[in-house]
């Protein structure tokens, strides 16, 4: 993270027009390459099933087989299967992507094998998200291409793990003082209630962290492709360098920063949303060492 001075462009804002501190979040995005096309029908209960599946020929430098150590693909099949589906282009219900990140081209990992995610392709009828899908495979997308400065976007990770806590820290209830009527054991957890056990309601001790979260309405303040223009002075803690194209989202966000995480468009965007971004005056690039 980093801090930017903006010009404050919300209507009605008190600050509207003036200069104002908010913390950034930069996220190296490189491109995510469509290695497979999903296509489902509707089964007998009405339920998603997999109709057949497309995969794309892929470089060698992708290097999917470090995740998929048994994947071949033979264009034979892949032609036969594409010509099952645009000839039963009325039983497919969902189009969906499967992804591939690029995790050595960033400049902060030293993982070479890409991380996987099914992503669904909507918008128009099914015979042109069909025909999208199957003339995307095998092509980087950028960052760029998807999103744009001043849009908002829902951020989905996991946050960082604290393993076993306790209830002071895990809820943040109240310490009662150390009395002496509090020792020996009455009206603990589950003590003089029903034989039923403790409430989930009932705060107690357990994993606290590591969980999958969704952040709506993280505004996008820019997207760059050269990430040395954005890195601050020794590099971002516990990541190194941006070497990428970036996205620079306004607040923070959640998880280490190493974790991939997941940006989609908004499900709930703001009503009353400027449509364009706020003007960036000054990017802190000081060390945060």
């Amino acid at each position: 993270m980093t801090h930017a001075i903006i010009i404050d462009n919300r209507p009605g804002s008190l600050t509207y027009g003036q200069e104002v501190s908010v913390a950034v979040t930069v996220i190296e995005t490189p491109p995510v390459i469509p290695v497979a096309a999903r296509f489902y029908t509707y089964g007998v209960l009405g339920n998603l099933e997999t109709f057949t599946e497309v995969w794309a020929s892929l470089p060698k430098e992708l290097e999917l087989w470090r995740r998929i150590s048994t994947l071949s693909v033979d264009p034979q099949k892949n032609e036969s299967r594409i010509r099952l589906v645009t000839e039963s282009i009325d039983k497919i219900a969902e189009v969906s992507l499967i992804v591939a990140t690029q995790p050595k081209l960033t400049g902060g990992l030293s993982k070479k094998v890409p991380d996987l995610l099914e992503v669904r392709v909507g918008g128009g009828s099914v015979a042109d998200r069909v025909n999208y899908a199957i003339g995307i495979l095998g092509k980087p997308i950028e960052v760029s291409d998807i999103f744009s400065p001043g849009q908002y976007v829902d951020v989905i990770g996991v946050t960082k793990g604290k393993g076993f806590q306790g209830v002071i820290k895990r809820f943040g209830v109240r310490e009662l003082p150390r009395w002496h009527k509090h020792r020996k054991g009455s009206r603990r957890i589950g003590a003089r209630s029903p034989a039923i056990g403790a409430l989930s309601t009932v705060p107690q001790a357990g994993q606290m962290g590591f969980h999958r979260r969704t952040e709506y309405n993280k505004l996008i303040l820019s997207i760059g492709n050269n990430g040395y223009e954005i890195v601050p002075s020794g590099g971002f803690p516990h990541y190194g360098l941006v070497k990428s194209s970036y996205v620079i989202l306004k607040g923070s966000v959640f998880g280490p920063p190493k974790r991939p995480i997941v940006l989609r468009w908004p499900v709930r965007p703001p009503a009353a949303a400027p449509v364009e971004p706020p003007r960036i005056v000054y990017i802190s690039l000081e060390s945060k060492q």
